[in-house]
C-alpha cells in the first residue's frame, strides 16, 4: 500500500545570518592572511547562499571588531563535547516546531502517531531530540521510534523509505518523520580548502512530514511510488563526514559534482524503465542543492532547464544547505504550488551514494 504525505513543516533559527556576516565568521577562523581572506570572501559569494539559518552565530559579526569574542566561535576551536552540548540545547525546539507545523498542515492530532522517524547527521544523544518530541507533545509512550543518522544530506529519502515499510506493515499507521540539522555547530577551524568550502555551503534547519497508507481527505498530498539507491564506484574518498575532537569534520572534493553527473543519467535510465518512464517524463524535480555546482552539472547531465530547477536553487540561496532537511524544503514548496507529477526527489551523500524516491 502506498505511503501519502499528508502534511509538511519547516522552521530554520529565528535570525538569519547574512553573506557578509558569513564572510566575516570565515575570516575569524580560517584566514589568516590577506590573500586567503580574499579568496574565501570569493568561495562565499561563489555558494549563492545569500543568506542562512544559525542557531549559534552572530548576526552582525560583520559589524564586530576583530578582537571582540564572538558568541561560542572563540579563538580556539569548540571540542565535540560543547558542540553536542549545543546540540541537545538547539535541536530539539527547532525540530518542535517543524513537526507542529506539518501536524497543523496534515490536521492530525498528535496522540494518533504510531511510528516515529527521526533523522540527523549534525548531532547525537540519549535520550535525544525524539524523546523531546514525545514528551513536547504529548505522543503515545507507545509509539515506535526509529533514528536515521549520519547519513547525510539524503538521510530524509532514506527515512522516507522507513515510512514506507511502516505502512506497508500496517494500514493504520500514522508516520512522524522529522529531519534537524544544525550544520553551523560544526565549522572547521584552520585552513583547508574542502572545510573551508563546507563551511561556506551549510546551515540549519528541520523539517517534518506525517504519512499515512490511507488518505482522509481528497487531494491530500504526494503518494510515494517508489525509491532507489546507488553507490557510485571509485568515489569514497571524494566526499567524508567524520567525527573528530573539534566537531564533525567534512570532506568534500571539487570532483563530486563531475563524478555524480558523469554517472546519474545512466542509473536513472535503468531505475526508471521498468517503472514505464524515462528521464524526459518526470515533470517536477526535487534535486538537493548540495551547491551551485551540483545543480548546475546533474541538470546539464539530464537535459533539464534552469526554471526545472529554480526550486532547488531558491532554497539554496534562502537557507543554504541544510543537509538532509533540504530535500523536504523543496518538497514543501513544489507541493504549495501544485507542481505537477510524476515528482524526483533526488539526493547525494557520503559514497558517494545517490538516493530517489518518485512521487505522483
Amino acid at each position: 500500500m502506498p505511503l501519502t504525505i499528508r502534511g509538511l513543516g519547516t522552521t530554520v533559527p529565528g535570525h538569519q545570518v547574512s553573506q557578509a556576516d558569513a564572510i566575516a565568521l570565515a575570516e575569524r577562523v580560517s584566514a589568516a592572511s590577506g590573500s586567503r581572506a580574499a579568496l574565501l570572501q570569493r568561495i562565499q559569494r561563489r555558494t549563492q547562499v545569500h543568506q542562512r539559518g544559525s542557531v549559534l552565530a552572530p548576526p552582525n559579526a560583520a559589524q564586530l571588531p576583530l578582537g571582540e569574542r564572538l558568541p561560542f566561535y572563540g579563538s580556539q576551536s569548540p571540542t565535540t563535547a560543547a558542540r553536542m552540548a549545543a546540540f541537545a540545547r538547539h535541536a530539539p525546539p527547532l525540530a518542535l516546531a517543524a513537526v507542529r507545523a506539518a501536524l497543523a498542515d496534515a490536521a492530525m492530532a498528535a496522540p494518533r502517531i504510531t511510528h516515529l522517524i527521526t533523522v540527523s547527521c549534525t548531532g547525537f544523544q540519549a535520550p535525544g531530540v525524539d524523546l523531546e518530541l514525545i514528551s513536547q507533545l504529548g505522543l503515545d509512550a507507545g509509539v515506535q521510534r526509529t533514528h536515521v543518522g549520519f547519513m547525510g544530506c539524503h538521510g530524509a529519502l532514506n527515512g522516507l523509505r522507513v515510512a514506507q515499510a511502516f505502512v506497508e506493515a500496517d494500514a493504520e499507521a500514522v508516520v512522524l518523520l522529522c529531519s534537524v540539522e544544525l550544520c553551523s555547530l560544526h565549522l572547521a577551524y584552520g585552513w583547508d580548502p574542502e572545510k573551508v568550502v563546507a563551511n561556506a555551503l551549510f546551515a540549519d534547519g528541520a523539517a517534518a512530514l506525517v504519512a499515512t497508507a490511507r488518505p482522509a481527505r481528497p487531494g491530500p498530498g504526494p503518494t510515494l511510488l517508489a525509491s532507489g539507491s546507488t553507490v557510485i564506484p571509485h568515489t569514497a574518498a571524494l566526499m567524508h563526514w567524520q567525527i573528530g575532537d573539534h566537531g564533525f569534520e567534512m570532506g568534500l572534493s571539487s570532483r563530486v559534482p563531475e563524478a555524480v553527473g558523469s554517472q546519474l543519467r545512466p542509473w536513472l535510465e535503468r531505475w526508471l524503465q521498468p517503472r514505464g518512464l524515462q528521464v524526459a517524463d518526470i515533470a517536477t524535480w526535487a534535486m538537493h542543492p548540495g551547491g551551485p555546482r551540483i545543480l548546475q552539472v546533474c541538470g546539464a547531465a539530464l537535459g533539464l532547464e534552469p526554471q526545472q530547477l529554480a526550486v532547488s536553487q531558491a532554497v539554496l540561496q534562502e537557507h543554504g544547505n541544510m543537509s538532509s532537511a533540504t530535500v523536504l524544503f523543496i518538497l514543501d514548496r513544489l507541493r504549495r504550488a501544485a507542481a505537477p507529477g510524476p515528482c524526483l526527489a533526488l539526493a547525494f551523500g557520503p559514497g558517494l551514494c545517490a538516493e530517489v524516491a518518485l512521487l505522483e
